[in-house]
């Protein structure tokens, strides 16, 4: 029995509005705080995020990033961030969708569609538990509420 495509790419969009969740709770004061080990601001890793899925569009499909842009570090705001995470997600979903229709490649990744859509989910959700941990560390934690809201993609 196989997954359709569509349903990777109903997870996907599940993905990003978990993303979009938890950039929703998250104190505007905490957007700038740091880790114990330094690095990204949790606004920071949120625009990595992003920035990461135009590196690959702009490998894969270049003419998906009509309408996207970069996040540059400095003043990094929610709606920014909320509305660049969205687009960007479209656009991956819309290479996702070309992709299963095109023999199941994303072009300079291998080996085939689905892997891309776990690298990315992957990649993604090691920077979530990131800004997890760094609200934790910097006096923020997550309410219990929005930590197991992480994990209800049923109702996301």
């Amino acid at each position: 029995m196989g997954v359709s495509d569509s349903s990777i790419i109903e997870a996907w969009e599940i993905h990003n509005r978990i993303h979009l969740f938890l950039l929703e709770v998250i104190p505007d004061a905490a957007l700038d705080a740091v880790s114990a080990s330094k690095g990204r601001t949790v606004a920071e890793q949120f625009a990595h995020v992003h920035n990461v899925r135009l590196m690959w569009l702009k490998a894969a499909a270049p003419e998906l990033l009509d309408g996207q842009t970069k996040i540059e570090k400095g003043s990094i705001d929610r709606a920014q961030l909320a509305r660049e995470l969205a687009l960007s997600a479209s656009a991956i979903a819309e290479l996702l969708r070309r992709s299963f229709a095109d023999g199941g490649r994303v072009k300079s990744f291998k080996p085939h569609a689905t892997a891309f859509f776990a690298y990315l989910v992957s990649h993604e959700s090691h920077h979530r538990g990131q800004i997890a941990l760094t609200l934790k560390q910097s006096g923020n934690p997550l309410d219990k509420k929005t930590a197991f809201g992480l994990w209800e993609w049923g109702v996301r």
